[in-house]
């Protein structure tokens, strides 16, 4: 045989690599992959607006319940101002986070809204332009090489048809030899054949090495127009890249409340309030109020004087009437009043 022909190699098996033709497909996805992401950012974000929201409602919710039962309760002084310190903090960071959520929807998804729309622009027929421009640009760099890399698969078929052919006719040849059946004319044909044969396959390797020169030659011009039309791609992707790497950095700056003056100054306002409480003068407090520290009226001797009698409380005479008592000191006043002041003081001993 002429060449080093193996009938048990099978064809070489193409690999995953990105120069195998239409491999270069995974680049072109990765645009449509893109302005699928950012749909999942802005769905990410506005999800996450949401919980800002239902969290500001329910701090100002709980603040206002808390601080009508601490205000209807039995707490009082410096230690209930400090308690309901507590619900001024929620309703302070209720306000914050509900601009959080502000931040969240007005200016990152938007943000990445804007982006989008100016970065991927649709097609009437579907798709994108941006995907259809990298197809095209990868299929027009492609395109001579895979030509040549056709031409090559047909000449290196011919090839080992031809060294199969040739390993079938030194096989028939070989056998003749051997048999007395076989005339010298057919020997001489079969002869023949193998000539032929290996004329034919020394051809089909010319051809064969020729073709795989012509494609080994255009392979570093083909990786040249491949890598060109990648690194446009690579720069979209860097673009996409580094806004979603900006929009996190804002969406962080706007969740980081720990950034933020207002916030501290909340948790420094509720410490003061907190701190400022004193136990000591509550009790002081109470004490004075509702303990011994009440003003007393002790029972003092009264002498009497009879031009004060008649300054006697409603309460009082309420309370001996409603003894059955009779009060000697109001007849004694009566009897010795005016005529025309008796009738104030008879209705004045009836009420």
């Amino acid at each position: 045989m002429s060449g080093g022909y193996d009938e048990s190699a099978g064809p070489e098996e193409p690999t995953d690599s990105f120069w195998e033709v239409g491999n270069y497909k995974r680049a072109v996805k990765r645009i449509d992959d893109g302005h699928r992401l950012c749909n999942d950012l802005m769905n990410c974000i506005q999800e996450r607006a949401k919980i800002e929201k239902a969290y500001s409602q329910q701090l100002t919710e709980w603040s206002k319940r808390w601080r009508q039962l601490v205000d209807k309760g039995p707490q009082y002084g410096t230690v209930e101002r400090a308690w309901v310190g507590v619900m001024t903090e929620a309703e302070k960071v209720s306000e914050l986070h509900h601009e959080v959520k502000n931040n969240l929807t007005l200016f990152d998804f938007e943000k990445v809204k804007n982006w989008q729309k100016d970065s991927y622009h649709k097609q009437m027929m579907g798709g994108f332009k941006e995907t259809k421009e990298a197809e095209e640009a990868f299929k027009k760099a492609q395109k001579p090489w895979a030509k040549k890399l056709k031409e090559l698969e047909a000449a290196k078929k011919s090839y080992h048809m031809a060294c199969k052919e040739e390993k079938l006719a030194v096989t028939r040849e070989a056998n003749g030899r051997g048999e007395a059946s076989v005339t010298a004319d057919q020997q001489k044909k079969l002869n023949e054949k193998v000539e032929k044969c290996k004329q034919d396959s020394q051809k089909a390797k010319e051809k064969y090495e020729k073709t795989l020169e012509e494609l080994t030659k255009s392979t570093p011009q083909y990786m040249e127009n491949m890598e060109v039309v990648f690194d446009q791609c690579q720069q979209f992707e860097e673009k996409r890249l580094s806004f979603l790497r900006e929009v996190l950095l804002d969406v962080k700056g706007h969740l980081n409340l720990t950034e933020d003056q207002s916030y501290a100054a909340v948790y420094k306002d509720l410490e003061r309030t907190i701190t400022s409480s004193s136990p000591q003068e509550d009790l002081k407090w109470f004490s004075n109020s509702h303990g011994p520290g009440m003003h007393m009226n002790w029972p003092q001797f009264e002498e009497y004087n009879a031009d004060l009698t008649h300054n006697i409380s409603k309460k009082e005479k309420s309370k001996k009437g409603s003894d059955g008592v009779t009060l000697t000191n109001v007849t004694a006043a009566v009897d010795q009043a005016p005529v025309e002041d008796r009738g104030s003081l008879d209705s004045g001993s009836t009420e």
